[in-house]
């Protein structure tokens, strides 16, 4: 019998955000992906080469500066394609003008190469990557289900729509409150209890836990 098919999770933060950067790992091959590639970039690289990875694509959950700032370096080292949803390509192509929202000097990155829903989800070893559309933090948010097979969901990786105990700000451009907590209440909370979260920033979390004691969807 075939052993059911494991997913490594490593997680990197770095200042001044503390946003969380991701290297999703198939057990069996090998195969990851990067996702949200910021500041904290040159530690996911680090990790990736420490643990021989054969990285696949970089994907973004949306296009806050926090979340792009290390997708050039992250393409230089691994030769792969960065996916987006194209409502957020003018976020996107605008960080150097998100930088100075936050008094901040950044680096334009080159353009995404791909775009979900134009070509079938990604994929890297035994795992899916199923694509949801969740704005309200930003028009382009998507969340990330990663599934084996025909297999429940394994886990989510949400960017900032969904923190534990709390939600995305939307007072950046774009955002929009009554959107993203549409957002969370129909595709979010359709996922079954159990299913762990993956938030942008803090402690991972679970849909039954911000279900039962989220403030924000307590009303």
């Amino acid at each position: 019998m075939n052993a059911a098919p494991t997913l490594r999770q490593f997680v990197e933060t770095a200042p001044p955000f503390f946003k969380n950067g991701y290297l999703l790992v198939c057990g069996r091959t090998g195969e990851a992906v990067i996702v949200d590639p910021g500041d904290e970039v040159d530690a996911l690289l680090e990790r990736s080469r420490r643990e021989q990875l054969d990285v696949r694509h970089i994907l973004l959950t949306h296009a806050h500066l926090d979340h792009i700032t290390g997708v050039d370096a992250a393409r230089r080292a691994y030769g792969v394609p960065v996916w987006l949803h194209p409502a957020d390509r003018p976020l996107y192509e605008a960080v150097v003008q998100q930088g100075l929202l936050f008094g901040l000097d950044v680096a334009a990155q080159g353009p995404a190469d791909r775009f979900y829903g134009d070509r079938p989800a990604p994929s890297f070893g035994d795992w899916r990557v199923l694509v949801h559309h969740t704005p309200g933090h930003s028009p382009g948010g998507v969340c990330l289900e990663l599934r084996a097979g025909n297999q429940e969901p394994h886990s989510l990786v949400v960017g900032d729509t969904l923190f534990a105990g709390s939600i995305g700000r939307t007072d950046l451009p774009g955002g929009d409150y009554p959107t993203l907590i549409r957002s969370i209440r129909d595709v979010l909370l359709a996922f079954p209890d159990q299913t762990p979260v993956l938030p942008g920033h803090g402690e991972p979390t679970t849909i039954g836990r911000e279900r039962r004691s989220n403030p924000f969807l307590l009303a």
